[in-house]
């Protein structure tokens, strides 16, 4: 009762109540396609990504709302204060899909301790799901992240979003693609002497390097397990 008080005191309650309930939702929903415990896997390794995406913007003082789901869209933390950098904006992209990757990671290993088909599932998803975050534009993950190299660098995203979509067409992509093309027209338009982004982009060289050193490390370590997993799962189908 004491909880319930302080959280209504604090106004917190409904934020509480509505991610707790569109994750609740979420588990509904992919129930119905893939079975309870699948879904209740997979979308606690969604709230896994964004709990890094949550953590890393309250450790850099950013105020932050709680994850909200949508079924089969995913789901995302409110940043009520934006970024004052690139490099906090990097901080809180990979925070995401690192953590996200360290979940996938235990249901891999507790997959093979167990000989479980379910947790390889839930492992492979979980690679797949950061590994697809990673596409260098925003408003992915992984265009949060080179953006503090430079903003140039989602036009490099655009074609893998094409080429993602040709082999596997999804409402999804086409969500993705839109939500993405004013990122592609300011990119296209970028101007680094701008004082605007010269004071935003501002980092130096050692930040850079130490950002895509992360991002392609990560990137390469989710891809060798998103296919190394794809390969266990089709092994145990034959």
């Amino acid at each position: 009762m004491k909880l319930l008080l302080a959280l209504l005191a604090a106004g917190k309650l409904g934020k509480v109540l509505l991610s707790g309930g569109s994750m609740l939702l979420s588990i509904v929903a992919y129930a119905f396609v893939f079975g309870w415990r699948y879904a209740v896997g997979f979308v606690g390794l969604i709230f896994v990504h964004e709990l890094g995406h949550y953590l890393a913007a309250r450790q850099r003082g950013l105020d932050v709302g709680l994850p909200t789901f949508l079924p089969f869209v995913g789901a995302w933390i409110e940043l009520k204060e934006q970024p004052h950098n690139a490099e906090t904006e990097a901080w809180v992209g990979l925070a995401g899909p690192l953590l996200g990757t360290v979940g996938a990671l235990g249901c891999y290993f507790l997959a093979r301790d167990n000989d479980s088909r379910l947790l390889l599932a839930l492992a492979y998803a979980g690679f797949f799901l950061n590994l697809f975050n990673l596409i260098p534009l925003s408003p992915f993950d992984g265009g949060r992240i080179t953006a503090v190299l430079s903003p140039r660098i989602w036009l490099l995203g655009a074609p893998l979003l094409v080429g993602m979509f040709l082999w596997r067409p999804s409402p999804l992509l086409v969500l993705m693609a839109i939500l993405a093309a004013p990122q592609l027209v300011k990119a296209w338009k970028y101007d680094a002497g701008a004082p605007e982004n010269a004071q935003y982009y501002a980092a130096s060289a050692e930040t850079r390097f130490t950002y895509a050193m992360y991002y392609l490390g990560l990137l390469a370590f989710l891809a060798v397990m998103a296919h190394d997993t794809h390969e266990m799962l089709g092994t145990l189908h034959r």
